[in-house]
């Protein structure tokens, strides 16, 4: 869930901060059971690009030019592969051509170019969850990551589109969801505001496919994204100097380093 930039480690392991220590190691042991539990589900062998195939067809949850920090089909550019559930997790921001995702003074979260971005569905489905009230996390410099929310997610949507297929959108703007539980949704509508809520290092959105509701023991589904133009996005060695395949991923798959764009809808 979160956006340290350079960092490798799973997201939400235990940490020194005194106050959410305990939290941590709750997340902590959640996660071992989440990886027990799905990879018990699939027998050893978790979805992937080679055998796996979404039943709907999802374009990119926003508008515009936006590049991806965190994320990729293969364990070198994974979000988090040690997690099942966000092993085919994105991170994306809005940086500009000089590689900065920000202008202006650093703490402040409107100088963050994605922050309050309309967030929109991705497809036609239904909220099963959403979860508003947890506060925006401070930008600390150094970066790093932290989470003023008791749920590492912060707001969030959770939205179905087929029998064992949701998305989560979650780091969403305190007080910016458009939906309720239960109604249905279209793609391309818009859902929410993107935010710094939950664990998290600066704003961005924190997008997943998962097969089942359950953020811990769901197991992450590798997206095709359909309708999109890709780029490597430029001075992204500004924004993270870790090696990419963004000139070697060609869609319908992402990978940290890309630029990436909706085409208009048909």
């Amino acid at each position: 869930m979160r956006l340290q930039r350079h960092s490798r480690g799973p997201a939400g392991l235990p940490g020194k901060d005194p106050v959410t220590l305990f939290q941590r190691w709750a997340v902590f042991f959640r996660q071992l059971h989440g990886i027990v539990a799905a990879t018990n589900r699939y027998h050893g062998t978790l979805p992937a690009p080679e055998t796996f195939h979404t039943t709907v067809s999802y374009r990119l949850p926003f508008q515009g030019s936006w590049t991806v920090l965190n994320g990729g089909i293969t364990q070198a550019t994974s979000h988090t592969w040690e997690l099942p559930s966000q092993r085919y997790a994105y991170d994306f921001l809005i940086a500009d051509a000089q590689g900065n995702s920000f202008q202006g003074p650093e703490e402040r979260l409107s100088s963050f170019y994605c922050y309050g971005q309309p967030i929109l569905s991705p497809a036609h489905g239904i909220v099963i969850a959403a979860v508003d009230g947890a506060p925006d996390s401070p930008v600390c410099s150094p970066r790093k990551a932290v989470c003023a929310a008791k749920d590492l997610r912060g707001n969030y949507l959770l939205l179905q589109h087929s029998p064992r297929e949701y998305s989560l959108l979650a780091h969403l703007k305190p007080g910016s969801l458009l939906v309720r539980q239960g109604e249905s949704v279209r793609q391309g509508q818009p859902v929410a505001a993107c935010g710094n809520s939950g664990n998290s290092s600066e704003p961005h959105l924190h997008f997943q496919l998962q097969d089942t509701p359950d953020f811990y023991t769901s197991a992450g589904l590798p997206i095709p994204f359909s309708s999109l133009r890709t780029a490597p996005a430029p001075n992204y060695h500004r924004l993270d100097p870790r090696p990419h395949g963004a000139e070697t991923t060609p869609p319908p798959y992402l990978t940290r380093g890309q630029q990436v764009s909706p085409l208009p809808p048909p």
